[in-house]
């Protein structure tokens, strides 16, 4: 069963900002292999919900470099991970982080802005970190890193902003759990969040 939980934006933010500009070793690094935008853009995510999705084939998950979703680092798949697409679970169905595009007038720290060249290819993952003084968003990112960087500083045709609106997290049902540790039979798994009766 299915529980949503709230999307810690702070902490996305830390972890992006402690990172923009170097690696963290527990990942591998796309630069020049492709580009580490959107890998660096999901570990963002991932410190913000504390949940992978580890399905195929349309799961959101990274266990080393031959063992990773094409979510944790494609563009166009993230955006369909988070926000959905018709041929996939809706995102009201399976664990992680989900969101919705809005205006940039709605984006909030935390989010995610991919960009896009003038044929309407999005080729670039950002995390938005937080807005200056005139309103500009500022942006943390990898391959070209960038550290609090203002959005209006990159050259792009079009822009699509991810808005997450929380995180679905897996929670057991206690009623068996409940039975078994009754009974004298099993204790209930540590570090297991069941849904209270």
């Amino acid at each position: 069963m299915l529980a949503t939980v709230s999307y810690n934006r702070e902490r996305a933010v830390e972890y992006a900002q402690k990172w923009a500009l170097s690696r963290n070793p527990l990942f591998f690094d796309f630069t020049g292999g492709g580009g580490n935008c959107t890998n660096f853009a999901s570990q963002c995510l991932l410190a913000g919900s504390l949940t992978m999705y580890e399905a195929q084939p349309f799961g959101w998950y990274y266990r080393s470099v031959t063992d990773r979703a094409p979510a944790w680092t494609g563009v166009k798949e993230l955006y369909e991970f988070i926000c959905g697409r018709e041929d996939f679970e809706p995102v009201g169905t399976r664990r992680g982080p989900f969101a919705e595009e809005v205006t940039r007038e709605r984006a909030q720290i935390g989010d995610i802005v991919q960009l896009a060249d003038r044929r309407g290819s999005f080729y670039h993952t950002l995390v938005v970190t937080g807005f200056n003084e005139s309103g500009d968003i500022l942006i943390c990112a990898q391959s070209n890193d960038a550290l609090n960087r203002p959005l209006s500083s990159y050259n792009y045709a079009a822009a699509r902003f991810l808005h997450v609106l929380g995180v679905n997290i897996e929670v057991l049902d206690a009623a068996e759990k409940y039975a078994g540790l009754l009974d004298g039979n099993t204790l209930p798994p540590p570090d297991t969040v069941y849904l209270p009766e």
